[in-house]
């Protein structure tokens, strides 16, 4: 009996390591064809593709916060690797994903796997096509760069709550020249290209690094954070805490002063090339250029000349529209511009220019978020959990900042969504100005659209953070409107004014922008054209019009998407009539991802179609 049992164990045994055996093979075979050939599912390849790009992005990583639940921190330690063989690897990559993606039957798959294949075979299909443009552009300016983005990283992605992330925040400094000297190195490779910043970019630049390595390393930023965090975090004794100060201002003196040092050099170098000519149609094939960032940023094939009169139109119509509300309010005059300056400058709409009034701010424009807040149910099925927090734009690069920016929360939860305030000139912080501004970079705007976007389920991670200008700020402007319909401005028409001042500005940017690529505007020239339609803030009006010297195409973006997301769901209403439900018109918008306008419009028309066959 006894001998019967073992053996009918053994030959059980046998049975079960032969069937683990055949699952080990089988896991196997999918990892290897998932990791090194075609995957045999799309969705693992999306997953493959997104990974491998994360894994070449440490500080991408850092901010999404995808990989410490499971434990994973060693990307903490490292910064970029923004050399010429990265990224030589990195376009040869792409295009070869590119191939694969194409590979699939797309026939064959689903509604919503057409809808990946389609959102990342356009993105993929639009960077190949760009290897042309690689060395085209500004990677340096007075927006946005290693010199002020590596500070904000560290500052507010990196995080610092126990002593493996204080090594870590130390590693990272001992890397920055490095990658001062590999961008460096890109700028050498553009110069020689004949693409050079206008001279007005690198003044501010050098201006930038100057203020923010001046003084003792004690008072410098870097060093500063790290030890107003260091002396509170739990478990750190008091003298290791002095140890990781003196290794933290080691690696400043011996790492990112060089760094900063070596910029320093060559922009100072490079200044006696620059010219005055503001336009991307100074640069090599610049028309061409243009066109690209033009469908880089709108996903659309409108020329300059169409985006250039689309802007004038609408100018137009904004203007009356504010003009009728202001004449409504007893104000008199007939130009807009002039009318909306001195309002600007009425003290009534102004804070005082105090370090208190700032503080001021932020709280205010906590209290109108949470009065936006309330007005949302019959407009929205669905909120994002990840919390937000309104804070001012860091003090170092306010001077040429824009007048906000949100940062996108953490997708496990550890760091709020962030709205960031340009608090610099308090005179362009107008009080009839700021709930349009909370809408548009708080809720519903900019934090519902990408908090949503990246706590969506069931869908591969590369549609839960992919970027399309057109259609992120196009819903952010659309959302302004929105609110506006849902009665936040019924008992404010100044705040009104205000939002029609803000669509008026995006409607100028497609004037300007266009203006200096297209019709070769000089920056005085855009300024003149802003200034004199909008009544914004002298200081606001030059940082925006320089922000779109080096950011070409950007800035068209934003009306642009607005149009389309207001022109569906009027086509939504027409054509549905009582079947048609805000929240569910919100829902096809937001709970797909961010995508191309023609993608969006497929989407919309298909929610159409379905709505219409039911019951």
């Amino acid at each position: 009996m006894f001998y019967k049992n073992k053996k009918g164990n053994e030959q059980m045994g046998k049975w079960v390591l032969r069937i683990f055996l055949l699952i080990l093979a089988a896991i196997t075979v999918l990892a290897v064809n998932a990791i090194w050939f075609k995957p045999f599912s799309s969705r693992v390849f999306y997953e493959r593709v997104f990974l491998e790009f994360g894994l070449e992005s440490p500080e991408l990583l850092t901010q999404l916060r995808m990989l410490e639940s499971l434990g994973i921190r060693s990307h903490n330690a490292k910064l970029d690797d923004r050399s010429q063989q990265a990224g030589d690897a990195q376009q040869a990559k792409l295009k070869a994903d590119l191939a694969t993606l194409r590979q699939y039957d797309r026939n064959a798959m689903s509604e919503q796997e057409k809808l990946s294949y389609d959102m990342l075979e356009w993105f993929m299909a639009h960077g190949a096509d760009g290897e042309q443009w690689r060395y085209h552009g500004y990677p340096v300016n007075q927006l946005f760069g290693v010199q002020n983005s590596l500070p904000n990283f560290m500052v507010n992605s990196h995080p610092l709550h126990d002593l493996t992330d204080a090594e870590h925040y130390i590693a990272r400094l001992e890397q920055f020249n490095r990658v001062f000297l590999q961008v460096v190195e890109d700028l050498q490779i553009r110069a020689n290209k004949g693409v050079i910043p206008p001279r007005f970019v690198l003044e501010k630049v050098l201006a930038e690094m100057q203020g923010f390595t001046a003084g003792p390393v004690d008072q410098q930023l870097l060093y500063k954070h790290f030890a107003g965090k260091v002396d509170a975090i739990e478990g750190i004794d008091a003298q290791t805490a002095t140890a990781l100060k003196q290794k933290v201002a080691t690696a400043i003196e011996s790492s990112v002063l060089p760094g900063y040092q070596h910029l320093t050099e060559y922009l100072q170098a490079l200044l006696p090339q620059t010219t005055t000519d503001d336009g991307v149609w100074k640069l090599p094939n610049g028309e061409a250029y243009y066109a690209y960032m033009l469908k880089e940023h709108t996903t659309t094939d409108l020329t300059p000349a169409q985006i250039h009169q689309l802007g004038l139109d609408e100018v137009a119509r904004i203007q009356q529209q504010m003009l009728t509300t202001l004449q409504a309010q007893g104000i008199s005059g007939n130009h807009v511009p002039t009318m909306m300056k001195a309002l600007g400058d009425d003290p009534r709409f102004l804070y005082p220019d105090t370090a208190e009034a700032r503080l001021q701010i932020l709280a205010d424009y906590k209290t109108m978020l949470a009065d936006i807040n309330t007005r949302l149910d019959g407009a929205f099925n669905i909120r994002p959990k990840a919390d937000m927090d309104v804070q001012r734009v860091p003090e170092f690069s306010e001077k040429t900042a824009p007048g906000a920016y949100y940062n996108a929360p953490a997708m496990d939860g550890s760091r709020p969504g962030v709205f960031y305030a340009n608090l610099y000139n308090i005179k362009a912080t107008p009080k009839f100005s700021m709930k349009t501004l909370a809408v548009h970079e708080g809720i519903p705007g900019h934090h519902f659209q990408i908090a949503i976007q990246q706590e969506l389920e069931g869908l591969p991670t590369f549609r839960k953070i992919l970027p399309f200008t057109v259609y992120a700020e196009g819903w952010a402007l659309y959302t302004e409107q929105l609110m506006a319909e849902r009665g936040l401005y019924q008992d404010d028409p100044f705040g009104d004014l205000g939002r029609l001042q803000d669509e008026l500005f995006r409607a100028i940017r497609l004037v300007v922008d266009t203006g200096i690529h297209h019709h070769r505007w000089t920056r005085e020239q855009a300024i003149e054209y802003m200034a004199g339609n909008s009544g914004m803030a002298a200081s606001d009006v030059e940082a925006e019009i320089e922000r779109y010297i080096v950011m070409p195409g950007q800035a068209c973006a934003y009306k642009i998407g607005m149009l389309k997301i207001v022109e569906l769901r009027n086509k939504a209403q027409t054509e549905l009539g009582d079947k048609f439900k805000l929240t569910d018109f919100h829902d096809v918008v937001l709970k797909n991802g961010s995508m191309p306008i023609a993608i969006l419009q497929r989407v919309v028309e298909q929610y159409i179609s379905e709505t219409k066959a039911k019951a």
